[in-house]
């Protein structure tokens, strides 16, 4: 099977090179912009839009006039693939089966760069440590980890005052097996990240926490800079490397933890969460204005500040390479169900982290029980029964077949 694996690392890029780089950034920001406005004006006279075809067309004549002349000093392939992402970007906009669709925005100076794409001719020697790119020549980059496969396309970004090159690869892997037997259930949270079915309780990291005085800090010391001038801009960078710190730090902690997860359990099984219901504004209207703002406003930070959504993709990508399985339930009263005798109530939820049968009389952590029960819905999703009436097939039931997986000590079911 083909496997496409991305690998990035920190460019170092001397003077000349540096200001071909902000050269390219330049002209490809340049190039998104102006397209990007010359569509919303044909979306407000209600005219057909410019795709990629025409894009391509009107890149050749602007290379050819004395007005755009500085786009021939930037490799024609990085501006092509700028031209093809908008394009994409505004398809994806009108998509209605696109949950969070909108119209591109404008790319701004260290902000949301456009990014340089080359498609082919990169040259890549990791013993020296350095790629050869079009009208750049050899740049050095920081290597920490051995590159596999052929590549398919090399992409630099400028994020935090660095540049970046993110490099896909293709490679033929052997169709996987994982090595483990377990199955484990994960409940979200805020208090603890997570808390799994076996006991194991990971705590938060809270990046924009504990940097976030420090972020206050400097856009404070913005309010007092002339916009625009050489002190705000300066300003704004400092900024930008304190965003780029808390976000460097959360992906750092959730790339470990869904590591050590994933390594360790064949069958994850994660609650379904919508994540932007879950953090949606409660300000409301003016005619309806909404209750508990400030509260609420400050636990959607919470939400945002532990990366749930990432977590999942991280867990889902490493299963597959691992040849795991990734289950997703439906959230809905884990953390109020019984697991002895499967009664049903807020009342058994008597805390936050507490949990107390009203039926029954059992105790245990409220976390933990909410765990144990997404578990156990992952398993009845994989019984028989529950795979006839959710997903209308009729197969061996996989319930079965994860007890003698689980039983013989082989995974190979997982691996189907």
């Amino acid at each position: 099977m083909k496997r496409l694996q991305g690998y990035k690392f920190e460019l170092k890029p001397k003077a000349k090179q540096l200001d071909h780089l902000n050269q390219s950034l330049g002209a490809n920001r340049f190039v998104w912009n102006k397209f990007l406005e010359a569509n919303l004006l044909r979306l407000e006279h209600k005219l057909p839009l410019i795709w990629y075809q025409e894009m391509a067309w009107l890149l050749t004549l602007w290379k050819q006039s004395d007005e755009y002349a500085f786009l021939n000093d930037v490799p024609s392939q990085s501006l092509q693939q700028t031209a093809k992402a908008l394009d994409r970007a505004f398809k994806d906009g009108f998509d209605t089966k696109q949950l969070r669709k909108h119209i591109p925005k404008f790319k701004r100076r260290g902000r949301n760069e456009a990014g340089i794409k080359y498609p082919q001719h990169n040259i890549l020697d990791q013993g020296n440590s350095v790629i050869k790119l079009p009208k750049i020549g050899w740049v050095k980059y920081k290597k920490s980890q051995e590159i596999q496969g052929a590549i398919k396309n090399v992409t630099i970004s400028c994020k935090g005052g660095k540049y970046f090159v993110s490099i896909q690869t293709e490679r033929e892997v052997e169709k996987p097996y994982h090595p483990a037997t377990t199955a484990v259930g994960i409940d979200m949270g805020i208090t603890n990240f997570a808390t799994l079915s076996d006991g194991t309780v990971i705590a938060p990291k809270n990046s924009y926490n504990h940097l976030k005085r420090t972020l206050i800090k400097e856009q404070w010391k913005l309010k007092n800079k002339v916009k625009s001038s050489s002190n705000y801009r300066k300003q704004i960078k400092r900024i930008n490397k304190v965003h780029c710190k808390i976000a460097n730090v959360r992906h750092d902690f959730l790339h470990k933890q869904s590591s050590f997860i994933a390594n360790n359990h064949a069958m994850i099984v994660i609650e379904d969460l919508k994540i932007s219901n879950m953090s949606r504004s409660a300000k409301g209207t003016l005619e309806d204005p909404g209750r508990n703002v400030a509260q609420k406003s400050g636990l959607n930070r919470s939400i945002l500040d532990q990366g749930w959504g990432k977590f999942r993709t991280l867990l889902e990508y490493k299963m597959e390479w691992l040849g795991g399985w990734v289950i997703p339930v439906n959230p809905k009263h884990t953390s109020q169900t019984c697991p002895k005798c499967h009664h049903v109530s807020p009342d058994n939820r008597k805390t936050q982290a507490e949990f107390l049968c009203v039926s029954c009389g059992y105790k245990d952590n409220a976390d933990l029980i909410a765990a144990q029960n997404i578990l156990q819905r992952g398993l009845e999703y994989l019984s028989e029964d529950s795979k006839d009436k959710n997903r209308g097939d009729h197969g061996v039931s996989l319930r079965s077949e994860y007890r003698k997986m689980s039983a013989t000590g082989t995974s190979s079911v997982l691996g189907v």
